[in-house]
């Protein structure tokens, strides 16, 4: 709080991503990737061939899209 007035939350950079860690987050952000979205414009294998995105955020994200009714891009 600044001279009384209750601070406002700060946007949510990663537009609702899941949590997949810091580094995965970090290096989707990097890419401009910021909503599940723009992952579903992505293969798999290129976003594991991003610096700091492992399997483990990738089945996270997997299971993301598909709880949107999305998918990676074939």
């Amino acid at each position: 709080m600044i001279d009384g007035m209750p601070s406002k939350p700060s946007p949510d950079p990663t537009g609702g991503l899941p949590r997949i860690g810091r580094p995965a987050t970090g290096a989707l952000l990097a890419q401009g990737v910021t909503t599940l979205e723009q992952v579903a414009q992505w293969r798999e294998a290129e976003l594991l061939a991003v610096h700091g995105v492992g399997p483990k955020a990738v089945a996270i994200l997997r299971e993301a899209l598909a709880e949107a009714g999305l998918g990676f891009r074939a």
